[in-house]
């Protein structure tokens, strides 16, 4: 039987992928809780985050166990692998790549450690200046750290050289480490990590991605949104700040502050990435969405028998429109919401009949209907002319497209997978020439300001870095940025695909694959570079 391969695929068209966010990241301090369920549960609320891989670690007080592989939650633990993760502490990780391919080795959380402890660690975010990490390992343990830990492993993200920063200095707290470290890296960041006794979560200065902190009856719990916390019973207390480390042990809680915080929230958290029911810095997602769909009718109102949201981002911004407008709200589309990567290809002779594994229209509502259809961005144009050639054959007499945010045309590098500048439509053509290209009657983006005045957020505190070109985080001047910036240089050891491994506190060493693997460093190779994605067409 196929085993899941972490490229789980919910697009329209399998070669055109929406924007996809890094990862979800959960951690929880519970004793006498179950708490690798617990992070499971928290995981499942967490899935629409990343669909490559799964992982948990948890931590008794001994020893780290950490479970990881591809595939969607679900799909990587069941009872006994629950079970078999006991303890006090718990993080998890759902992951989608952006730095580093969709390997097994890149699966998260992360393991290093030294001398008597060790440490695990969930990242959502993407760092910027992972040459310079990279180079910050090699001077602090030399170019035999290369052949040891999550990179000797074939571990190529920016996560692994963290987590071995994080572990380079055994006769140092890992509370003192995280303090020295934090305020070293550049980029987004979200992190939740342990060791065997405590857990920590830090937020980068600028607050890009959400992180949220909770409480239980006899715990704490982080997780990149508010929905995850509720989904497990926890109340939610209040985000964990920008610039702020949280500490959670036997003691209780303390905060320290790394770095002053200087607010840059993605906006396409609320565009599209978080769930509805998440609440981002006071503002429920799922109504700045609808609000967005207000704009867009006053902005760009069009006469329309039947309003439709494209599945699922694009729905509450329809509801939006069509309270705004005074046209009904229909449901236009019908989601298959267990579609996955299929091993079985359709032939050629199928693709041409148009096989629709993910949309199907529903005919007998919007045959001899002006549509207007509601989505929340536009990135090659592929899907949304698959879209409306569907609902022409189902017998549209004309479709109006708008968009709740405006014309995507630069790649991100804090943390979302967009497509290269270069594949961008908005690149390179105009809005009525995008029309054209996706053969709608109309088009019709959200303006700028509509889009920030709808999260309710002062817009100096919003990254529009996508939509404007200008990034609030300054990026390398040699261009050596990109998704597989590690994986141009040489890996030294990789080793088998074995779920578990198990890391003793007292000799820092664990079996992987039924071998001994060190877990105290990752290996360094040569410098190297990637494409510079900002290049113009």
């Amino acid at each position: 039987m196929a085993r899941g391969d972490g490229r789980l695929s919910h697009d329209l068209n399998p070669d055109e992928k929406g924007p996809q966010d890094a990862c979800g990241v959960f951690g929880v301090w519970a004793p006498g809780e179950d708490v690798a369920k617990l992070t499971y549960f928290g995981l499942y609320a967490l899935q629409h985050r990343g669909q490559e891989s799964a992982g948990i670690a948890t931590g008794d007080g001994e020893k780290i166990l950490v479970y990881k592989d591809m595939g969607l939650v679900s799909q990587v633990f069941d009872e006994a692998a629950l079970s078999s993760l006991r303890g006090h502490i718990a993080i998890g990780h759902t992951r989608y790549s952006t730095t580093g391919g969709s390997t097994w080795e890149n699966a998260q959380p992360t393991l290093g450690g030294l001398g008597d402890s060790s440490v695990a660690l969930a990242h959502n975010g993407n760092l910027i200046n992972t040459v310079e990490l990279r180079d910050l390992v090699t001077e602090r343990l030399g170019v035999a750290a290369g052949r040891r830990g999550e990179l000797g492993r074939g571990n190529t993200s920016d996560t692994a050289l963290v987590t071995t920063l994080l572990a380079a200095d055994q006769d140092r707290s890992l509370e003192a480490s995280a303090l020295e470290i934090l305020p070293l890296l550049k980029g987004a960041f979200c992190f939740v990590f342990m060791d065997e006794n405590t857990l920590y979560a830090a937020r980068d200065p600028h607050g890009v991605r959400p992180l949220a902190l909770g409480k239980l009856e006899r715990g704490w719990v982080v997780a990149s949104e508010t929905a995850a916390l509720q989904t497990i019973g926890a109340s939610v207390v209040r985000e964990v700040e920008p610039g702020e480390l949280v500490v959670i042990d036997e003691n209780g809680l303390r905060t320290h502050r790394f770095a002053e915080p200087t607010p840059k929230g993605c906006v396409f958290e609320y565009v599209y990435l978080a769930r509805p029911d998440a609440v981002i810095r006071g503002r429920v997602v799922h109504e700045a969405r609808v609000a967005m769909g207000a704009r867009l009718a006053r902005e760009h109102p069009v006469e329309a028998d039947l309003v439709i949201g494209v599945p699922e981002s694009g729905v509450p911004a329809a509801v939006g429109y069509s309270q705004e407008s005074g046209i009904p709200f229909g449901q236009g589309f019908v989601k298959n919401a267990y579609v996955g990567r299929t091993f079985i290809q359709p032939s050629q002779t199928l693709r041409q009949l148009g096989i629709r594994l993910k949309l199907n229209p529903l005919e007998h509502t919007i045959r001899g209907k002006k549509l207007v259809v509601v989505d929340d961005s536009i990135v090659r144009g592929n899907t949304q002319r698959a879209q409306v050639r569907m609902l022409r054959e189902a017998g549209a007499l004309e479709i109006h497209v708008r968009i709740s945010s405006p014309p995507v045309q630069w790649p991100c590098f804090y943390g979302i997978d967009f497509a290269t500048r270069a594949e961008l439509i908005a690149t390179g053509l105009g809005v009525e020439e995008i029309r054209a290209s996706i053969g709608a009657d109309s088009l019709g983006y959200i303006s700028e300001e509509g889009m920030l005045a709808s999260t309710e957020q002062p817009p100096s505190e919003l990254c529009t870095a996508c939509f404007t070109g200008t990034y609030p985080i300054e990026l390398p001047e040699d261009g050596r940025i990109g998704k597989h910036i590690l994986e141009t240089l040489p890996i030294s050891v990789r080793t088998g695909h074995d779920s578990s491994i198990d890391l003793e506190s007292q000799d820092g060493h664990g079996g992987h694959d039924g071998r001994r693997s060190d877990a105290d460093g990752v290996p360094m190779g040569v410098a190297g570079g990637a494409e510079n994605a900002l290049l113009h067409p």
